[in-house]
């Protein structure tokens, strides 16, 4: 293309852009670091984040390069409301965070990670389980941003893609592994303020030099009768659909958001979590809109690979004067959401794997952690870089993770709200879950007669589970009920027979409705009875508190042998539930 090789940067241009975006950051991190490093303000900052950088943050933390990049990969791929079902679903799922999130620090307001608080409710066994997915979503989110990056730099200098990826990496290690989360949560309010900017100059700028509005008209002729559709059926059931279940799971299992929700004041939740949707949605439907411009242009990505598309629009009709802040802010977007995944991994190492199932909480050295914490997001960096290599879609990434996450979602929800929720059916409902997730998003198994009935009637359950969970977090319990009851009766006729042939579709509402029916059928009937009370005097601050290191609320419970419910066999600390249900009433001075 003609366009991009005219528009390109020098290396030396690049590099300097780079080292500039970079350098900064790195010296805003410098100005906040601390002589004598603080485990818990390197994870959450000490819970007390105010609403100008939560809410800023927890917006760059959504709004990444491959949210852009997919955003307008839908665009180009389904037509006129591909942006709108993948930006507007996202937004959506920010705010249906807020009220979960209200309920997850009143019974957790110490807390470092999600995965830590199902330590304090169940056990070992799921607690693994929720940090080991958040490992491999985060680790994933990662080498796509690295992806992002390469590509970018590609496109629009004479450095290949390993060479974007490297520098890339380097960048977002250098600042991010000087202060963890409070280097985050800093760099994301920059970050995100010239990103916003950015898009109100360049999205119209580029529509204006493509012709706009005359070609819309003229090249109509470019779109199927799908994609000139505002309600087509093919971009719901291919992207709306999925990205709705995908990003519920996302919104819910994902350390990157919970890590914002345990940092922000407690009081600050929802309007934090408002503002970021309505920054999220306007942002990113923005940029996606390039990918239906694409589309009416007959615009041809290199090599028919849609993470080339933005790039090369942008070296196509912008001055190299727009050229260089369209860069940064395509750097400072995958950085934002970089640095948040390094930090969730951090974290997800320092608390949850050193800090409560290899040194104990008791006996956890808030030093250690903090090496455990710096070693991590190194050894992330590198295997991150190694897995960039294989230059994956990137939108069938995020699909892939939220879908996966949805095994999680109804447990861990159900964890915070129902005290008869057990170890062992947290457990079992998950993995049962994705036992049938997988062979139906992949087609492992032949999805004609029978099995595909099976799996529709398991999708059409799933239907009602995640609209009843939407409802659920604003409207209670039975509110929810009906409007999982009504949604399931009204999709059965139209599901069933046909749903199994939207794989990526069934294969997330199957992980829904098998770990709800599960998770439901083996609490149901349980004698336990949870008292949440506990959660709060098992969590806590790691850095206060004596000798040991531990600063939870109330201090720490004498830990007593136990076997736990799941078979896990950990030590649990004294006013464990009871096998028999009873459970051990804690003072308001303890858990204060």
């Amino acid at each position: 293309m003609d366009g991009v090789e005219t528009a390109q940067f020098g290396a030396v241009v690049v590099l300097g852009l780079l080292v500039l975006f970079y350098g900064g950051t790195f010296l805003i991190s410098t100005r906040i670091g601390k002589r004598k490093e603080n485990a818990d303000g390197y994870m959450t900052a000490g819970h007390n984040i105010g609403f100008g950088i939560s809410a800023a943050s927890m917006t760059a933390t959504w709004i990444w390069a491959s949210s852009m990049y997919a955003s307008a990969t839908s665009g180009y791929t389904y037509g006129i409301s591909g942006p709108i079902h993948y930006g507007l679903w996202g937004a959506l799922m920010i705010l249906f965070i807020y009220p979960f999130g209200k309920r997850i620090r009143a019974v957790a307001p110490k807390a470092h990670t999600l995965a830590e608080v199902m330590y304090a409710r169940h056990g070992r066994s799921s607690q693994l389980m929720l940090a080991g997915s958040n490992l491999v979503g985060s680790l994933i989110s990662l080498m796509s941003n690295f992806i992002a990056g390469g590509v970018l730099i590609s496109m629009l200098s004479p450095l290949n893609f390993i060479q974007g990826v490297f520098a890339v990496a380097a960048g977002v290690l250098l600042y991010t592994l000087w202060s963890g989360f409070r280097a985050s949560v800093l760099t994301d309010f920059v970050q995100v303020v010239a990103m916003l900017g950015a898009v109100a100059v360049l999205v119209p700028v580029i529509f204006f030099a493509a012709g706009f509005p005359a070609a819309f008209e003229t090249g109509a002729a470019n779109l199927t009768a799908q994609q000139s559709d505002f309600f087509s059926s093919d971009a719901f059931m291919n992207q709306g659909a999925p990205y709705i279940a995908a990003v519920l799971a996302y919104a819910i299992g994902n350390q990157t958001i919970a890590q914002r929700l345990f940092a922000v004041r407690q009081n600050l939740i929802k309007p934090t979590f408002v503002t970021a949707t309505i920054g999220y949605g306007a942002m990113v439907i923005g940029v996606g809109m390039l990918g239906v411009l694409a589309l009416y242009l007959g615009f041809e990505p290199t090599g028919g690979d849609v993470n080339n598309l933005i790039p090369e629009m942008a070296a196509d009709y912008l001055p190299p004067v727009l050229l260089a802040v369209f860069f940064l802010m395509i750097v400072g977007a995958l950085s934002s959401t970089a640095d948040s995944d390094l930090s969730a991994l951090s974290s997800i190492m320092m608390a949850d794997v050193y800090g409560q199932n290899v040194a104990g909480k008791e006996k956890a050295n808030p030093k250690t952690m903090l090496l455990v914490g710096r070693i991590t997001m190194v050894v992330a960096t590198a295997a991150a870089v190694a897995f960039a290599s294989l230059q994956l879609n990137i939108l069938d990434l995020l699909v892939f993770v939220g879908a996966l996450w949805g095994a999680l979602v109804f447990p861990v929800l159900a964890s915070f709200y129902w005290d008869k929720v057990t170890n062992r059916a947290f457990t079992t409902s998950v993995i049962a879950a994705l036992a049938v997730f997988l062979p139906v998003r992949f087609g492992w198994i032949p999805m004609d007669g029978v099995t595909g009935i099976a799996v529709d009637v398991l999708s059409v359950i799933g239907i009602g589970v995640v609209l009843g969970l939407m409802v659920f977090g604003f409207l209670g319990l039975r509110a929810a009920k009906i409007t999982g009851v009504l949604s399931a009766a009204a999709a059965a006729p139209f599901a069933i027979g046909s749903l199994h042939e939207y794989a990526t579709l069934s294969g997330s509402l199957v992980a829904y409705s098998v770990s709800t029916v599960i998770c439901w059928a083996m609490s149901a009937g349980s004698g336990e009875r949870f008292d949440f009370t506990l959660i709060a005097r098992r969590t806590g601050d790691f850095d206060d508190g004596g000798a040991g290191g531990t600063g939870n609320a109330g201090g720490a419970a004498a830990a007593v042998p136990r076997q736990a419910e799941g078979g896990d066999g950990e030590p649990e600390p004294a006013g464990s539930a009871r096998p028999d249900g009873a459970s051990e009433r804690v003072s308001k001075e303890e858990t204060r």
